[in-house]
Parts: C-alpha cells; sequence; structure tokens
C-alpha cells in the first residue's frame, strides 16, 4: 500500500521544470505516474507510483512525500480528506468508566479522530471521491467494536460532547455573558460545583469577546463538562493554563468517567495526560502524511514506549531514538554570585494589581525557570527585565547588558518576510555558520518553513520560528515566556534542550515561564516561584535550586511528584495514594532520587 502527499503550498510549478515528472521512470516508460493536475500542481498516481522516490528527492521545494504502508492497513482506513493528501488509519474505541488518552505529534490526526468520534466528520473510509454515507460507515463496522459507537451517534441514542482544541475562535461563534451561556447548557445541575472547582466566578458577568486564552479554556471545559452525554471528547485541555489549573481541570475531566462515562483526551502535557487517563492509545507516522491510531495500552506503558519510540506489540519504531530524561541529582543551594544580572526590590502596581520582587540575581551559564499561576505577575516581571515594562520601584541594577525576548503571545502582525528573512535578521553573520544549523535550524525543525511567508504560519510554526529568532541574536539574557504553547511533546523537549545548550555553550543566562512540569524538569537548573492571589497580588522570592524551587511551588499547589522507574520522567501522584501521603508527610512534593 503506498501513500503519496503532496504539499500545495511548496508545490510551485512556475518557479521550477518539473523534475518529479522528468525523472521520474514510470513517466520515461509513458505511464503517468506523476503529472499536472488543473492547477499545474503535481499529482501522483498511487497505483502506478513504483514507490521509486525519485520525485521527492528531486523536488527543489520538499513538497513530496511518499510512504509505502503495509497492505493489512487498507482495511483500517478511516479517512482520507482527498487526492495526495493526509491519510488516517485505525480509530480509537471509547471504553465506559475510563479516560482515554491520545498521544502523538501535531499533525498527525488526533483531531480529526475527535471529530470523527463527536460525529462531526463522517469518514470516508478511504474512498474520498464517493464517501460512504452516515449508514454505509455504521454498516462497514458490522461485527467490530465501533459498531455500537457509530449506530448511537449516528442514530440519535445518544450524544458526544467536544471540547474543540482552539478556543480563542469560541467568541468568534458565541456572543454574550459567560454566565448566561453556561447556566444555558447547565443539563447535569453542577453548575455551582464546577464555578467552584474551575474558579469561574469572577467571569460570569464578563462577555466571553474579552476572556483570556486561558479563561476561554476554562470555560470551555465547564460548557463540556456541565452538559449531560455518555461520551466526553477534550481536545488539549491544557492549554493556556497554568499547572495549578491544569491538575484542577484534570482531576475534574477524570473523575467524568464516573458512572459509566466514556472520555477521550488529546494531551501533550505528559505530566496531565498521564495523570487524568487510565489507557493510552498512541498515534504515530508521519505529520501531515499518514496516522496509524495504535494497540491500547495502560498510561504508564503507553507514555513510555513513546518515549522510547517503539511499540513491542506491534514491533514498530516510530522514531529514531527514545526521548531522553536526564536524571539530575538535586542541586545544592550555591552561594550568591549574581555577575550578569542583578535587580532590587521591585514593585509594580497598576489599578487593582501589586506585584512584589525581591532583590536578587543570577550568574552566568543558568537557566531559571519561572512557575506560578496565572494572573500573579510572571509576565510582568520577564517584561521588566526585558525594560518592555518599568518598576514603579526599584529595577534593574545593570540594564546595559543585551537581552533576547520572546514574548508570551505571538504573533504575525509586523512582520514582513520569510521565516528565513526574519532568522537571517537576528542571526545576522551567524545564520550561514554551520553551528547555527546545528543548533538552531535542525533541532527546532524549522528548515521545511524557512521559504514561507510569516503571515502564513500556524500557531505551532509561528512558536519555533519566534524561539529561534529569540535564540539567534547576540544576547546575554534569554527570556521566553510559555515558550511550549502551540507545541507537542516532542517540539517541546527539543525546544528545551536547544535553550540549555545554547545558554551553556554561550555561557549566557535563560529565564522560562513554562507551566508544563514535564519541560521546566528538564530545563531548568533554578527555579523562581511566584505566589499571591491572581488578578491582585504577586509575589516572587530570590532564585532556587531545582530541588527546593520545585517542592516550595509543588507545595504551593499540593501536589506530589516522582520520578518513572524506567524513563525519569516526573510523574503526578495521584491524590491520596500511598505516595503521595507519604512524600506530603516528608514534606518532599518534588521527587528525590
Amino acid at each position: 500500500m503506498r501513500v503519496a502527499v503532496v504539499d500545495r503550498e511548496r508545490c510551485r510549478p512556475d518557479k521550477c521544470d518539473q523534475p518529479c515528472i522528468r525523472f521520474c521512470p514510470m513517466v520515461r516508460t509513458r505511464r503517468e505516474a506523476i503529472r499536472q493536475d488543473d492547477e499545474g500542481k503535481a499529482y501522483i498516481s498511487e497505483f502506478i507510483c513504483s514507490g521509486c522516490g525519485i520525485c521527492v528527492k528531486k523536488c527543489p521545494f520538499d513538497a513530496l512525500r511518499i510512504v509505502n504502508l503495509p497492505d493489512e492497513l487498507k482495511s483500517d482506513h478511516l479517512h482520507r480528506f482527498g487526492p495526495n493528501s493526509f491519510t488516517l488509519f485505525r480509530i480509537p474505541k471509547p471504553r465506559k468508566g475510563n479516560v482515554v488518552g491520545l498521544l502523538g505529534r501535531n499533525g498527525i490526526g488526533k483531531s480529526t479522530l475527535l471529530r470523527v468520534l463527536a460525529g462531526e466528520l463522517v469518514p470516508n473510509l478511504g474512498n474520498f471521491e464517493n464517501p460512504p454515507t452516515k449508514e454505509e460507515v455504521t454498516e462497514h463496522y458490522v461485527g467490530k467494536p465501533m459498531h455500537e459507537y457509530f449506530s448511537g451517534v449516528y442514530g440519535g441514542g445518544f450524544k458526544a460532547v467536544h471540547k474543540p482544541q482552539y478556543v480563542d475562535k469560541i467568541p468568534k461563534v458565541v456572543k454574550g455573558k459567560t454566565g448566561a451561556l453556561l447556566k444555558k447548557l447547565d443539563e447535569r445541575g453542577v453548575l455551582d460545583e464546577i464555578i467552584d472547582d474551575l474558579e469561574l466566578g469572577h467571569l460570569l458577568d464578563r462577555d466571553l469577546k474579552v476572556l483570556s486564552g486561558g479563561e476561554l479554556q476554562r470555560v470551555a471545559i465547564a460548557t463540556a463538562i456541565i452538559r449531560d452525554a455518555p461520551v466526553y471528547l477534550f481536545d488539549e485541555p491544557s492549554s493556556f493554563l497554568d499547572v495549578y489549573q491544569r491538575t484542577r481541570a484534570a482531576r475534574i475531566i477524570r473523575n467524568l468517567a464516573q458512572d459509566d462515562r466514556m472520555v477521550i483526551a488529546a494531551e501533550h502535557d505528559l505530566a496531565v495526560l498521564d495523570y487524568m487517563s487510565d489507557e493510552i492509545f498512541i498515534l504515530y507516522g508521519e505529520p501531515d502524511v499518514y496516522g496509524i491510531v495504535s494497540n491500547i495500552h495502560s498510561v504508564r506503558e503507553g507514555i513510555n514506549i513513546y518515549i522510547n519510540g517503539y511499540i513491542p506489540d506491534e514491533n514498530v519504531r516510530f522514531r529514531q531514538s527514545p526521548i531522553v530524561f536526564h536524571d539530575k541529582p538535586p542541586q545544592d543551594k550555591q552561594a550568591k554570585s549574581y555577575n550578569l544580572l542583578e535587580w532590587s526590590d521591585m514593585v509594580m502596581q497598576y489599578d487593582g494589581f501589586r506585584l512584589e520582587i525581591d532583590a536578587g540575581g543570577i550568574g552566568m551559564g543558568e537557566v531559571v525557570g519561572i512557575l506560578g499561576m496565572n494572573g500573579i505577575g510572571k509576565t510582568t516581571f520577564v517584561k521588566m527585565l526585558a525594560g518592555v515594562e518599568t518598576p514603579t520601584e526599584g529595577g534593574v541594577n545593570n540594564p546595559a547588558i543585551n537581552i533576547s525576548y520572546k514574548p508570551q503571545y505571538i504573533s504575525s502582525a509586523g512582520t514582513t518576510g520569510t521565516a528565513e528573512e526574519v532568522l537571517r535578521r537576528a542571526a545576522g553573520t551567524d545564520y550561514v555558520e554551520a553551528w547555527y544549523r546545528t543548533e538552531i535550524i535542525e533541532p527546532l525543525h524549522v528548515k521545511r518553513m524557512l521559504d514561507k511567508e510569516v503571515d502564513i504560519l500556524s500557531g505551532g510554526e509561528l512558536q519555533r520560528i519566534a524561539i529561534a529568532e529569540c535564540l539567534s541574536r547576540k544576547a546575554d539574557i534569554f527570556l521566553l515566556d510559555e515558550p511550549s504553547a502551540y507545541l507537542d511533546v516532542e517540539e517541546r523537549l527539543a525546544v528545551a534542550k536547544a535553550i540549555r545548550r545554547i545558554t551553556k555553550m554561550r555561557g549566557v543566562t535563560a529565564f522560562v515561564v513554562e507551566h508544563d512540569i514535564v519541560t521546566q524538569d528538564f530545563i531548568a537548573d533554578k527555579i523562581m516561584v511566584f505566589d499571591g492571589e491572581s488578578g491582585s497580588y504577586g509575589h516572587a522570592g530570590n532564585p532556587l535550586s531545582l530541588q527546593d524551587g520545585m517542592n516550595e511551588f509543588l507545595r504551593q499547589m499540593n501536589v506530589t511528584f516522582r520520578r518513572d522507574g524506567d524513563t525519569k520522567r516526573p510523574r503526578i501522584n495521584k491524590p491520596d495514594s500511598r505516595l503521595d501521603k507519604d512524600q506530603k508527610k516528608r514534606g518532599a512534593y518534588y521527587y528525590r532520587n
């Protein structure tokens, strides 16, 4: 079985002499394995194509992909978006009383699966030219586990509630006050409880269009949970949320599975996915080309399989090497040596909000992770270091140092040119150096988007370019605000590696605001903990050692972590479990080696 994909954005027949057609062996034998379609773009016949891959190598714009797959997958074909487009194989079955997690890269089919399970997208079973009806799809699954499910969804036997991925689009389709929306949708009579659990009380009188990303995410989760259905589907529920909000949301989603409800959640935060899931389906393949749903695994086994990149029961290796978590020993408290950046006691006073920062500083070659709830001044502190905000009292003692800043909310507005032009402007002469390719272009996976205009990049692509731009500048301090947003697991850890490696290599310092504990554990030497009351008051002390900082923050969150015995990844202990009680008793909220 052969899958051929043409990236129509990258295919530029007006700027090449069609080497894909000229060098195709099948074309030379007068068999039209590849030709130009009505728009002049390349079209590959998967039935005629021999799979030699010559066209892939000859394409100057890297627009073609050809993959040979086992013929057995034909019977598992779920959906294809069109000729030479992404295709998806197999479907995960929801399980009563369980939370089933979906784990995989961006562009591998997770959101597509949730849309199919929600009944929003009728799968064409690979036949995009003559797609089957709902009845034909149901008949296709007769005698298979999904027959009963599709019979219920398409026949009106039950409904599936779907929390979509892009919550920022909600105000475009739903108008009005938050409270009115929630009251209208409360089918289970649990609205008051959910408002308290997700801390939505202060948002009830506010219009949806003025809510932040994190506020919209919590409202979206609430609107799903308060509805009455046997099936609940959540697409990246942790996006825009801080650690505290993530654990609360995960706990609420987990509780939904009671009373034999079926819950499926796609999530990139490994700690959150581990915490709320009972079982895992892994999606593997090649992003934007094809995706395959694995067999089901226990949550620990599934996540560890994903980290290792090898599925034993299917004998499939989908990544060349495993993701390695460094088993770092707890760091001893270091003597103060603020030879790079120091700041005095600082105060930032706004109308209704006050931020207090204790005097402190940081030395060369260190990565400082910043942790705390949303709305207590983390971004404000970073902006003060960057010179974007001027403190009401105090300030940075050596402001003459060079700073490179990646803001929390990234946008292409005001940026012109291609991604390559953006990076060339930031890197200068370094752009042509071999180390730049090795340390920035390749690890951040930005090569395929270099010739794209910045204003057409997706959220994840724009994020990676923004991070690459930040790290490209000649700076003494890197300031990165939520670099993991829009990124999948592999991209998050690749970014963490790049930040840490460049910081050490150049002997500079990085401050990283990050809510993903796994990523923060991976990247940070020290931790700066923020506490306070969201929207009213914030406070931060000196940067602490990784051990002490993580322990203090998790104590505030009332959450304990342990280290996985095999992969060394951080794992959240289930509330009131033996380990949870033991670590809290000892005051060891963060694992000790």
